[in-house]
């Protein structure tokens, strides 16, 4: 009897410790968000968005105000339609200005928001206009290097080549 009292101890103990682990895992793996705060849904528009996912962080200032809740594909307008959940305790002029930034040189990525000036404020179903796209590494490097191909292809003009002589 007492042997089985404390087995059932222990059995709880290790499932408790199992969810503790758990439910780290997936915080931390950013899969897992809790908050009950309210929140309002916000919509921008973006060209590229990179590899930004959903439940990404969405920043001001490096504090998140908001995560990506759904990211779909606008057949019209032919760009990416991102969908925000802001807290609803964070609000921010119509104005504002949305960039898809990085943690580091290949972190994840996520929003930043800069606040503008305008007297009103974004509300529940707004759409904001002012948005640039994540910066694809990838298109960095080969405009890098085309600009460098381009300059070694182009005849330089300011002095002749060493170990020649002109005669005139």
């Amino acid at each position: 009897m007492q042997r089985s009292r404390n087995d059932v101890w222990v059995g709880l103990f290790v499932l408790a410790g199992a969810a503790a682990i758990l439910f780290l895992a997936l915080k931390s793996a950013n899969l897992l968000t809790l908050s009950f705060d309210k929140s309002y849904a916000v919509v921008a528009k973006f060209d590229n968005i990179g590899g930004l996912k959903p439940r990404a962080a969405v920043k001001s200032a490096g504090v998140i105000v908001g995560r990506v809740a759904d990211i779909t594909f606008d057949d019209k307008s032919y760009q990416a339609s991102v969908n925000l959940a802001m807290e609803s305790r964070y609000v921010f002029p119509k104005d504002s200005s949305l960039k898809i930034l990085t943690s580091g040189l290949l972190g994840e990525q996520y929003i930043g928001i800069e606040a503008g000036a305008d007297e009103k404020n974004l509300a529940a179903g707004d759409v904001v206009k002012q948005t640039q796209s994540a910066v694809v590494l990838e298109n960095l490097i080969s405009q890098f290097l085309y600009s460098k191909a381009a300059d070694s292809s182009s005849p330089s003009t300011t002095a002749p080549p060493a170990g020649t002589n002109e005669k005139k």
